[in-house]
């Protein structure tokens, strides 16, 4: 043996077949079990599945066997062999172990048991140690990669939009200061309002709830980017689907109209899925076997139809059904639920869909994806284009059953006048948004695009059903920890 052959780190991924067999190798990782004092279960991150490393008690130092508890880091130099027993097809023959870093058992909260995700959220700082949270994340990194492919491939150029603005693109009010003003003693003007012209950036800034309008003036150059980054809300929810901080893809098309907007999204999330599905095989089937194990717990209406998988693979061989907005209203108020007075939420034209709507007309009526387009005006935001029937805007959501709405996008107000008036019955200052109005002045043309909450997408391939399990450390309301 050669230090060469030793001195790269081999991933414990690539040694779960016989093609290295014979190989003497340098493995690292996690311990996950030690028994017998000769079986040592590792774990590096990069698989679901452990090495087993065979110890050999008579020649390993005392100290270092007294270290070999659940949780300590180690380094392991040996032949990599068949395994003599069943269960994996290699292990490792340890020739040199070297203790990295140790756990005291007495105090490492991850044990080789199943923990509760409330009890996991309050260590999210080990919780990747697990073999839910690190399926979780390795599907969260292929889905990411997978997005980026999707739009590279197509010819789309990714813009960083910022992070921090003076604009409202919802008008929803609901955003996080931005400041570098002493809070205890801020500049006031004469009249001792505070005097925002001395902070920082000269105005009231915030953390941005999308980066869409910047999106806007990029694909007016460059005909078609996306955006994929942070985004911000202040909305004081705890419920098992908002996050203060979160991700969101938003592709802007030019020279494009609704109808391609709803085709983007449906090849988006068709390609995207389909990428999970072949890629993450392995994650998908222990977290599709962790989603069956639980819902026995949970009575028959509470349980999905069909396995994790299935419900993936029938959004990515299925064509999408398109309704309108009316439509979907006539169809709820002549269901079953809604004559029998079963939903929570008011079903009435001018009323925005709740996810219990959405829900039943995927699941129940036709069975798979459903676009959903031309919204009611009032319900919608002030950039969407308006329909030439004076109500609604051309707008679309994408429904996915198990989860509802997964994409919102649509065609943008590309008329100066129209987008003037909008500004106005949305009480946005026209100074507030003035880039945003000269676009439409100066070579103005059709264009559309959509968000995708990226966390939102995790959910829905890894089968999570809290949005704080599928983000590494998620922002709440009082909570910011890690």
């Amino acid at each position: 043996m050669t230090d060469s052959q030793t001195s790269k780190r081999t991933r414990i991924s690539l040694l779960l077949n016989d093609s290295m067999v014979g190989q003497t190798l340098r493995v690292c990782g996690w311990v996950r079990t030690f028994r017998n004092d000769r079986f040592l279960a590792v774990n590096d991150g990069s698989t679901l599945q452990n090495l087993q490393l065979v110890v050999d008690k008579e020649s390993t130092d005392a100290e270092v066997l007294k270290q070999l508890h659940t949780g300590a880091a180690i380094e392991a130099v040996g032949e990599l062999v068949e395994s003599q027993g069943g269960g994996q097809a290699t292990e490792l023959k340890v020739s040199t172990l070297t203790v990295l870093g140790g756990a005291d058992p007495e105090e490492f909260p991850i044990q080789m048991k199943r923990h509760s995700l409330d009890f996991l959220r309050e260590k999210a700082h080990l919780r990747f140690r697990t073999n839910t949270f690190g399926a979780v994340f390795r599907v969260r990194h292929a889905l990411q990669y997978a997005v980026h492919t999707f739009f590279h491939e197509r010819g789309f150029y990714q813009l960083h939009t910022p992070i921090i603005t003076g604009s409202d693109a919802e008008g929803a009010g609901e955003m996080f200061r931005v400041t570098t003003m002493d809070l205890d003693n801020p500049p006031r003007t004469e009249d001792g309002a505070v005097d925002v012209s001395q902070d920082f950036f000269g105005k009231e800034s915030n953390l941005t709830v999308s980066g869409q309008l910047e999106a806007e003036l990029g694909a007016m150059a460059l005909g078609q980017v996306y955006t994929f980054g942070p985004t911000f809300r202040a909305e004081n929810s705890n419920t098992s689907r908002h996050l203060a901080e979160f991700w969101m893809i938003e592709p802007e098309i030019a020279f494009a109209d609704l109808k391609d907007d709803m085709a983007l999204a449906e090849d988006c999330l068709k390609y995207v899925l389909g990428y999970a599905l072949e890629h993450c095989a392995e994650d998908l089937a222990f977290l599709e076997k962790r989603e069956l194990d639980a819902e026995k717990q949970l009575p028959q209406a509470d349980r999905h139809d069909h396995p994790l998988r299935a419900r993936l693979q029938a959004v990515v061989d299925a064509p999408f059904t398109h309704l309108t907005y009316t439509e979907a209203i006539d169809l709820l108020r002549n269901s079953k639920p809604y004559k029998k007075k079963k939903f929570k939420f008011p079903v009435e034209w001018g009323v925005d869909l709740q996810s219990e709507h959405e829900r039943w007309l995927v699941e129940k009526h036709v069975g798979g994806p459903v676009i959903v387009t031309d919204y009611p005006a009032g319900i919608k935001a002030f950039y969407m284009r308006a329909n030439d029937d004076g109500k609604t805007v051309a707008a679309m959501d994408v429904l996915v059953p198990g989860i509802g709405e997964i994409i919102g996008g649509s065609q943008r107000e590309e008329r100066l006048d129209v987008l003037k008036q909008k500004c106005a019955d949305f009480n946005i200052p026209e100074d507030h948004v003035w880039w945003y109005l000269e676009t439409r002045k100066f070579g103005s043309a059709p264009h559309c695009g959509f968000g995708m909450g990226f966390e939102r997408l995790v959910m829905y391939v890894t089968g999570m059903t809290n949005i704080r399990d599928v983000i590494p450390f998620p922002r709440t309301p009082l909570s910011a920890e890690f």
